[in-house]
């Protein structure tokens, strides 16, 4: 009889924990479908947006150095550059002993009256991008790449996004006094990261008030950083690997569609865009700008 009963129990006892299991797994599979349900509806709420289409410079007005690089800035004037959204370069950006100099406000990412983001008024495709850089202390800018100049539209008004809600940033900062180094996930805060997704590995930046180069290259999605001289970053536009980057950075559709929506899309339907060079409030400059087209 009693081996009867505890036979019994087990039975009962093991029934039990394959229903409390059964729930288990049916929880988490309703949780993981409304999850998805909610990034689906999100991706539908986008805004009215358009691209804009304003005139390019003849690229071939510059000249090429002996490696097959157009040197696309002079170290005298701003001829090529204009403000992003704008005709012409705002106010703040000067060039200053061979380099282009951004005057910083002091207001953290001000983008606004005399400053603003600059960019090189030419969309490049494949292309491998090398420059020098230095920030002041505790300073904060980017090398973005692939952008696109984009207007949303809401209740009539039209209102320019910012610059990188439709490019990667190469990161640009003084690791050791800004905040920013601290934030984000491993370090893909800090300068040459792909910023808010990829550290940059090795992380060899110079001190502020020092020159840094950096290189850029994009060749049919394939995407390098480079950083004095080592390859820093490698990620690959337009995979799925690409798109789950995407949903666990600020850019996920669910915090802010209309950034994954252009992102994941990088450089458009012609997967082309501008190179530009980021007001984050702080003092920043850049030299010896150079790009080779990549065929």
């Amino acid at each position: 009889m009693k081996k009867t009963i505890l036979f019994s129990a087990c039975v009962a006892l093991s029934l039990a924990l394959v229903a409390c299991g059964g729930n288990a797994n049916k929880k988490a599979a309703e949780e993981k479908a409304k999850a998805k349900a909610e990034k689906a509806e999100a991706r539908k709420i986008l805004p009215e947006y358009k691209v804009l289409d304003n005139p390019q410079v003849d690229l071939a007005s510059f000249p090429k150095d002996k490696e097959g690089y157009y040197v696309i800035f002079d170290g005298k004037t701003l001829n090529g550059w204009r403000g992003y959204g704008k005709e012409a370069a705002p106010a703040r950006w000067v060039v200053d002993d061979g380099a282009i100099k951004f005057n910083g406000s002091g207001g953290g990412e001000a983008q606004k009256g005399d400053g603003g983001d600059l960019i090189f008024a030419h969309k490049f495709k494949n292309f491998e991008l090398e420059l020098e850089w230095k920030v002041s202390k505790g300073g904060n800018s980017g090398i973005l790449y692939l952008a696109q100049e984009v207007v949303s539209m809401k209740d009539g008004k039209e209102k320019l996004e910012p610059i990188y809600i439709s490019s990667p940033e190469y990161q640009v900062l003084d690791n050791e006094n800004h905040p920013d180094a601290k934030l984000g996930v491993d370090g893909n805060r800090q300068s040459a990261s792909l910023y808010d997704m990829i550290p940059a590995v090795p992380q060899n930046a110079k001190p502020y008030g020092e020159w840094n180069k950096a290189k850029i290259m994009v060749y049919k999605g394939t995407v390098v950083h480079g950083q004095n001289d080592a390859n820093v970053v490698e990620y690959h536009l337009w995979t799925p690997q690409w798109t789950e980057m995407l949903e666990n950075s600020k850019f996920s559709p669910e915090k802010w569609p209309l950034a994954f929506t252009l992102l994941n899309n990088c450089g458009g339907d012609n997967h082309e865009g501008y190179i530009g060079l980021q007001d984050h409030g702080d003092d920043v400059w850049f030299r010896n700008i150079r790009v080779k087209v990549l065929e």
